[in-house]
């Protein structure tokens, strides 16, 4: 039974309820063609079964890797972009204790990132932590030559091998990679890393039920088994329901697919109130503007942070132009109590809010900025999750992956690949001066 619920507040307000049901046929058809696997890129289809085929051994392998990395190292840096990072990161980041680095001990190393972008200030500064740090490296990539992660590996690399001499560094490195081919490959063989496979049927941005994600997040302390059972009931339950007033999934492809075709709502934020989920927020932005965002179609993915960013970004949602959509992740319960003290003078007003618990707050503020937004012009969706832990980060993944696919089939585009991400590579590689082959 999944914990995850799905509401769409006045949607009807905005569109009329006869299009749902006009648009029933269409909608049964994507979902026909997705969980029958017969439509556009169906030979990335995997990740629909992932969580199904996820076993105790395979789940030991990472485990014990992940441990390995930990027992020797202060810090693991994964090497990864997109896909091959964005997942982890969500993950650990919703997870950890906001200020992990200060605090220390948990027994886990911190996992950084790199290759994800090619600014020489942050490698410079990741190899100064790098000089007075045990680290070890988790490199993800299924080519090997994808530009920025292949810059960072090569560097790194270096480092470890001059840091801990080469036959300890390949102690040090691991690679998620291709089965069979691939520069990653051929040197993980040549130099004997330990090595996990991306399957050929899973596309790097739905890749974090993989050991892309699964072994970064077992490193820093996670319960990877109880992420993936979390996937396992939204898989289940989302196959077992096949119509629109029973499968969250289709309802939220099909309402904002609406919102999109028929009232110009061009752009969707995704929101949170919680701040450890910015990253979710940033998975989520690759995965829908990656699959949906082909042949001059799709909404555009975007995401805040409130209510701070309602202080910055408030006035044009409210006033702004009327193109809008709103997703609201609405996290139900803390984890931990946070009393607001009494004030004898109460020069701030605050008093009023005493037995009031900071959640409790917070979900009053979504509540009154949803309603406002509403208000607005604004039609918002809430996704709601009785707490931040493995499980519901499992569910809401899977989710996210299932709606997504739908809504490529609803916009007749293939959800499954990218090829306009080839098109600044082509310029960037002919002013680099790199060679043709």
């Amino acid at each position: 039974m999944i914990n995850t619920k799905f509401s769409y507040p006045e949607v009807f307000s905005f569109i009329d309820e006869k299009n749902v049901k006009a648009q029933n046929e269409k909608l049964k058809s994507a979902y026909k063609t997705l969980c029958s696997r017969n439509g556009k890129g169906n030979d990335f289809l995997g990740w629909l079964d992932l969580p199904a085929e996820f076993d105790t051994n395979f789940s030991q392998r990472i485990k014990n890797c992940a441990d390995k990395l930990a027992a020797q190292s202060e810090v693991v840096v994964v090497i990864g972009i997109g896909g091959s990072y964005l997942g982890a990161r969500a993950v650990i980041e919703a997870l950890q204790h906001p200020f992990n680095s200060l605090v220390g001990g948990s027994g886990r190393p911190s996992v950084l990132f790199a290759g994800n972008s090619i600014s020489e200030d942050y490698m410079h500064a990741l190899l100064d932590v790098l000089e007075k740090k045990d680290y070890s490296i988790i490199v993800i990539s299924k080519s090997g030559t994808t530009t920025e992660p292949a810059i960072a590996f090569r560097i790194l690399k270096e480092h470890c091998e001059k840091k801990y001499g080469k036959d300890s560094a390949k102690e040090r490195i691991v690679a998620i990679t291709d089965a069979a081919r691939g520069a990653l490959k051929k040197l993980a063989t040549d130099e004997g890393y330990d090595t996990f496979v991306i399957p050929d049927s899973v596309g790097g941005r739905y890749s974090v039920l993989t050991p892309v994600g699964l072994l970064p997040i077992a490193v820093a302390g996670f319960d990877i088994d109880k992420l993936v059972r979390g996937a396992v009931e939204m898989r289940e339950y989302l196959l077992q329901n096949d119509s629109f007033e029973s499968n969250i999934a289709m309802q939220y492809a099909l309402l904002r697919y609406l919102l999109y075709s028929e009232k110009n709502k061009k752009i969707e934020l995704l929101v949170a109130y919680e701040p450890c989920l910015s990253y979710f927020v940033e998975w989520y932005k690759q995965l829908f503007g990656e699959s949906e965002g082909k042949e001059n179609k799709a909404i555009f993915p975007a995401g805040a942070i409130f209510s701070t960013d309602l202080h910055s970004l408030g006035q044009y949602i409210q006033e702004g132009e009327r193109h809008l959509m709103e997703t609201v992740i609405s996290v139900k319960n803390s984890k931990n109590k946070v009393a607001i003290p009494y004030d004898e003078k109460d020069a701030d007003g605050l008093n009023y809010l005493q037995k009031k618990s900071l959640t409790e707050i917070n979900l009053t503020a979504e509540k009154g900025t949803r309603l406002a937004h509403l208000d607005g012009g604004v039609p918002n969706f809430q996704i709601s999750i009785p707490a931040i832990n493995e499980s519901s980060l499992g569910e809401l993944i899977y989710f996210f992956e299932f709606s997504c696919a739908l809504g490529g089939y609803l916009l007749d585009v293939n959800p499954f690949n990218q090829p306009g991400v080839e098109a600044y590579k082509k310029n960037m590689f002919k002013l680099l001066g790199k060679p043709e082959k």
